[in-house]
C-alpha cells in the first residue's frame, strides 16, 4: 500500500493581486527565465485576442481561446524539460508556446491551408507537433489524460526518465477517462503529472454540478497519488507546485493530480455566449485576478521588467501574431487531392476510384469495372 498525503484545502499562493510575493516561497528563476515567462504569456494572449478577431470576421471558423489562464500554460510548461511529452486539451496554446511551436504554426492550423502542418484535416484549435513533443488533442473530453498515463507508462517500461504531464478543465473529472486514467497511473506509480484547469465552468455546467467532493485535488487519495491546490492565475505558485510534481514523478515517486483554481474570462469557444449561464458580476471579480498583469506588477515592483520593457514586449508579441497571420493568408488552400494522402503507403483501391472521381478523371464506370481494369477483383 502506498502512503499518501491527504491534500490540504489550502491553496498555494506566491504573488498576491497587488502583484506582491511571500518572497519564501519564490521559485528560483533567473531574469532571463522571467522576460520568457511573461512574453510568453503575452504571446498566447495576444494570439487567442487575434484568433477570436479573425473568427468574428470569418477568415477563420472556429477558435477555443484560453483568455484568464496563460499562467496555468507557461507556469506549468516551463517545469518540463524539452524531452518530456504534454497532452494537452484545446487550450494550451501557451504550453506549446513556452515548448517552442512557432505562433504561425498554431494559427495556421486554424486557417488548415497549406501552411498548416495537418493540413486541415483537424479540427481548429486542436494543434500538435512531435517537434515539441506535444500531442494532438482530440474534442472528446477527457481523452487525454488516458493517451498520457500512457505514454508515462510506456517511459517507466523503457527506464527512460522522461515526464508526460496532461492537461484538463474540471468537466473533465466527471468523465470515466479520468478515473481510468488516475487509476492505472497510481497503481503503475507512471511519472504523469495530472494538471487540473479548474475554471468553473465546463461549457455551461458550474463546478458544483461537476462532482460532490469538496476539492477534486482531494480525489487524488483515492487513487493512492499525491495532491495539490495552487493559485492558477499566479504564475509563480504554478511552477512551484508543478516543479515539487515533476521532482516526484522524475524520482520514480510517481504521479500527482495539481487543481489549478482559474478561471475562464472568455466564452468556451467561439460558438459560446458565456453571459447565458455566468452571473452578473463574476467575470469582473475575476478580471481583478488577471495572471499577466499580476506577473507584470510584481516584475516591475522587483525591477525585472520596468513598464517601459514591458510595453515593448507587448508591442513586440501583436507584431509578430500580426506577422505571421499575414504570411499564413498568403499561403494556398489545400489541394483537394490531399485529402486522399498521409494515410495508406499503398492507397486502397476504392480511395483511388473515389480520388479519380473526385478529380473527374473517371467519369464512369464501377467498381468492377475498376478493378478489372486495375488488374485487381473486388473483396
Amino acid at each position: 500500500m502506498v502512503a499518501v498525503t491527504v491534500p490540504s484545502d489550502d491553496i498555494v499562493q506566491v504573488l498576491r493581486e497587488d502583484g506582491s510575493a511571500v518572497s519564501h516561497l519564490e521559485p528560483k528563476l533567473s531574469s532571463q527565465d522571467h522576460q520568457k515567462l511573461l512574453r510568453t504569456m503575452m504571446l498566447a494572449r495576444a494570439t487567442d485576442t487575434k484568433a477570436m478577431n479573425l473568427q468574428r470576421s470569418g477568415r477563420i471558423g472556429f477558435y477555443v481561446p484560453s483568455y484568464g489562464q496563460e499562467a496555468c500554460q507557461v507556469g506549468s510548461a516551463s517545469a518540463l524539460k524539452p524531452g518530456d511529452w504534454v497532452a494537452p486539451a484545446y487550450r494550451e496554446p501557451g504550453a506549446a508556446l513556452f515548448r517552442g511551436a512557432p505562433v504561425k504554426a498554431l494559427l495556421a492550423q486554424c486557417y488548415g491551408n497549406m501552411a498548416d502542418a495537418q493540413k486541415g484535416r483537424q479540427m481548429p484549435s486542436h494543434f500538435g507537433s512531435s517537434a515539441v513533443n506535444l500531442i494532438t488533442p482530440s474534442s472528446p473530453v477527457g481523452t487525454q489524460i488516458v493517451y498520457a498515463t500512457g505514454v508515462a507508462w510506456a517511459m517507466k517500461i523503457r527506464k527512460d526518465p522522461k515526464v508526460a504531464l496532461v492537461y484538463f478543465g474540471d468537466g473533465a473529472t466527471s468523465e470515466g477517462d479520468f478515473h481510468v486514467g488516475l487509476n492505472f497511473g497510481g497503481v503503475f506509480r507512471v511519472p504523469c503529472i495530472y494538471f487540473c484547469n479548474n475554471n468553473g465552468w465546463a461549457i455551461s455546467v458550474p463546478r458544483d454540478r461537476q462532482t460532490a467532493s469538496k476539492t477534486i485535488a482531494v480525489k487524488a487519495v483515492a487513487y493512492g497519488i499525491e495532491g495539490a491546490r495552487c493559485d492558477g492565475n499566479d504564475i509563480l505558485a504554478v511552477i512551484r507546485v508543478t516543479r515539487e510534481a515533476e521532482s516526484r514523478a522524475r524520482g520514480g515517486a510517481g504521479p500527482t493530480l495539481i487543481e489549478a483554481m482559474t478561471y475562464r474570462m472568455g466564452p468556451h469557444s467561439s460558438s459560446d455566449d458565456p453571459t447565458r449561464y455566468r452571473p452578473a458580476g463574476e467575470l469582473e471579480a475575476w478580471k481583478r485576478k488577471d495572471p499577466i498583469e499580476r506577473y507584470r506588477q510584481f516584475l516591475e515592483k522587483s525591477g525585472i521588467v520596468p513598464a517601459a520593457k514591458a510595453k515593448d514586449l507587448e508591442q513586440e508579441v501583436t507584431k509578430e501574431v500580426e506577422d505571421a497571420v499575414i504570411e499564413i493568408e498568403a499561403e494556398a488552400p489545400v489541394p483537394p487531392e490531399l485529402l486522399f494522402e498521409d494515410v495508406y503507403a499503398e492507397l486502397p483501391y476504392h480511395l483511388r476510384l473515389q480520388r479519380d472521381s473526385l478529380l473527374g478523371e473517371r467519369k464512369a464506370g464501377s467498381i468492377v469495372e475498376y478493378e478489372q481494369a486495375e488488374g485487381k477483383f473486388p473483396l
